[in-house]
């Protein structure tokens, strides 16, 4: 499933107390430059005036959806929006201050879903792509036609390739007909990127809390469904939930991402 979709609007962007200010100021003195519409501007020279920002969260978690946001910028009118960056870096009241603004920001804004079952039938691969294309149909149905995807990393799993091999499983049907360009750390740098970033963390969490009620000794309301030592150490004691990516070695010490960056601390929440 996906999450509705907030249509065209624009709003000023909100005056920062000096509090704010001062926090900014400290963390762009710790993680290096803010990202900027800088690349995404660079393909106005190819005719693109509507451009998607793609990126991914939940990719390495053991329960748990997988979920794509999308943000589209309008490459004619879009002025920056301060405070954005790699919902990595932004803490959870960062995060959570700034999805609002960034959806009122966006031309149009969505996430997509795919669940754990739905991973372990598709693998992760065709599940991103299925994430990715449900925010895909919000957002065309919401009336926006991206002309162009900017996706975080270096593989395009949003559309597939025009001829898979005879030992590659069928490719997932996907709607996204719009060139796809990759760029590594492309979250850090590019802010339709990070500005999808945030919504679909702050989506994410929000589910992973409300199934933390459901099993709340498995601590999703603070690891979020990653591989955490006392999550681990649940799965050991009491097995795995309809929620957990059973296909995965859940137990058998190849997903080594307790400290996974996507992975919240017990500290933040």
């Amino acid at each position: 499933m996906s999450s509705a979709v907030v249509p065209p609007e624009k709003a000023p962007a909100p005056r920062a107390s000096a509090k704010t200010r001062s926090g900014s100021a400290k963390a762009t003195a710790s993680t290096g430059k803010a990202p900027t519409l800088r690349h995404e501007r660079s393909f106005k020279a190819q005719g693109v005036r509507f451009l998607a920002g793609v990126d991914e969260v939940g990719r390495g978690a053991l329960a748990g959806p997988v979920s794509v946001g999308i943000a589209v910028v309008d490459l004619e009118r879009q002025k920056p929006l301060p405070g954005v960056r790699d919902s990595k870096l932004l803490s959870p009241a960062e995060r959570e201050r700034l999805e609002p603004l960034v959806r009122r920001w966006s031309v149009a804004s969505a996430v997509g879903h795919a669940s754990a079952q739905e991973i372990d039938a598709l693998g992760i691969i065709a599940a991103l792509r299925l994430a990715g294309t449900r925010a895909w149909r919000s957002v065309v149905a919401a009336g926006v036609l991206p002309e162009l995807v900017l996706l975080d990393g270096s593989h395009n799993w949003l559309s597939p390739s025009e001829q898979p091999s005879l030992f590659d499983q069928p490719s997932l049907e996907a709607d996204c007909d719009a060139p796809v360009h990759t760029r590594i750390k492309a979250d850090m740098q590019c802010l339709s990127v990070a500005a999808a970033s945030v919504i679909a963390k702050v989506e994410r969490d929000h589910q992973m809390r409300e199934l933390h009620l459901e099993y709340p000794e498995y601590g999703w309301d603070i690891n979020k469904g990653y591989a955490t030592a006392a999550h681990r150490e649940v799965l050991r004691a009491a097995g795995p939930t309809p929620y957990h990516r059973v296909s995965w070695r859940l137990l058998g010490g190849e997903l080594q991402d307790a400290d996974h960056p996507d992975a919240d601390s017990p500290g933040e929440d």
